[in-house]
């Protein structure tokens, strides 16, 4: 048996940028961190050569050809099995439209389960590269590039995307004391909601494809996403509250589905209780709402919400990773 454990993750700025649609034109970027909080991935060989697959629902079937879901399917032709082998998921967050990026950390961590069930190592790169294959171009999704490449790499890292199709993955490079205090400062608020980010992504492709003023929205969410890179690379976290706030005005006029009423309130709530910026995580619409705010005013923001559920994170340094090898489990 292998299981793999893979970082859900949370953006600060750029979000969007790493969609095709914008990238192919003139680079994206964004900075993002890795979370505590994971999907892991068992894998193990079927004693009947068939294969199982157990997620929201059980499939069982003869073939890869034959099964449903498609991450999965495509997983598995990318690593060549084609049958004998059981492979099951259990995550810490719910996994759907949380926009925790729970899709691509699922297809990071089966590919990497996968691999070493053969007993072949499989580097960050090539796993991320591969999990935006089966998502993008396999399985259509329309979806950025960053989830994948956050949950194979970890930590906090500056991400561009680049037009040539290729990525640039740098780690922000700070104190230590500068990590601890951009952690404290993150409240996380569950919204007790979920939505569809594909809907909400396939809007804000075509508009920025064909609204020039979207697309100059993104182009400062690119800079702000560079001048969030250097602010941590001085050390400096007093531009932080004031950058995510900028991002997010500007991100929730790429399409309609980004934010509602109700978001909006919640997040004048929040601010009015002393949180300097903020956004809704992933595409958008509901799921987490991130709050940065100096750490004595997170009971006053938690307080003003009482409808949301306050959820602990901290950075995860390291990607997807390997975490149980039982001896005879190869095929």
């Amino acid at each position: 048996m292998i299981i793999s454990r893979t970082p859900l993750r949370i953006s600060f700025a750029g979000g969007a940028s790493d969609l095709a649609a914008f990238y192919r034109h003139e680079p994206g970027a964004v900075v993002t961190m890795a979370i505590d909080k994971y999907i892991y991935i068992t894998v193990n060989k079927k004693f009947d050569n068939r294969i199982r697959a157990s997620y929201s629902i059980t499939e069982i079937v003869d073939s890869v050809d034959d099964l449903k879901h498609e991450l999965i399917r495509e997983a598995l032709r990318i690593v060549q099995i084609d049958r004998g082998i059981e492979i099951t998921s259990i995550s810490d967050i719910p996994s759907e439209g949380t926009g925790l990026g729970s899709s691509s950390t699922y297809t990071v961590g089966i590919l990497n389960a996968l691999y070493a069930h053969c007993g072949h190592y499989a580097g960050a790169e090539r796993i991320a590269h591969e999990a935006c294959e089966i998502e993008i171009e396999r399985c259509g999704a329309p979806i950025g590039k960053q989830d994948q490449y956050i949950a194979a790499y970890g930590g906090l890292q500056f991400i561009q995307f680049n037009p040539d199709e290729s990525v640039f993955v740098d780690p922000v490079i700070c104190a230590p004391q500068t990590r601890q205090q951009l952690q404290q400062h993150i409240l996380m608020l569950y919204t007790s909601g979920t939505r569809s980010a594909p809907n909400v992504l396939a809007e804000q492709r075509t508009n920025t494809e064909n609204d020039p003023a979207k697309r100059k929205n993104l182009r400062r969410m690119v800079q702000l996403a560079r001048e969030l890179y250097s602010a941590l690379l001085k050390n400096n976290i007093a531009s932080f509250g004031d950058i995510l706030h900028e991002n997010w005005m500007l991100k929730r006029e790429l399409a309609s589905g980004i934010t509602n009423p109700q978001i909006d309130h919640w997040y004048e709530r929040a601010r009015a209780a002393g949180a300097l910026g903020g956004k809704i995580l992933g595409a958008g619409g509901c799921g987490f709402l991130m709050l940065f705010a100096p750490p004595e005013r997170h009971q006053i923001i938690r307080d003003a919400l009482p409808e949301l559920r306050p959820v602990p994170v901290a950075m995860e340094p390291q990607g997807s990773k390997i975490i149980y090898v039982e001896e005879g489990s190869r095929s």
